[in-house]
């Protein structure tokens, strides 16, 4: 809550709070997907964009719009 953003980037200087989040940051820079799909193979630099990715493949719509109801 204080702001304080004590990791660098040593490429483009952008800081991070977490040392966590500058690792995934600096994988911008090298092109490392780490995070495979087991179902097409593609890759990403991060844990999260595999999540969102792998609803492709089973179909899953977890929000809804509260203005129309529709799910995405």
């Amino acid at each position: 809550h204080a702001g304080v953003r004590p990791y660098a980037c040593g490429q483009c200087g952008k800081c991070f709070g977490q040392s966590s989040d500058l690792i995934n940051h600096t994988r911008t820079h090298t092109g490392e997907k780490p995070y495979k799909c087991s179902q097409c193979g593609r890759g990403f630099s991060g844990n999260s964009n595999l999540i969102k990715h792998t609803r492709i493949h089973s179909g899953e719509q977890p929000y809804r719009c509260t203005q129309c109801g529709e799910s995405f």
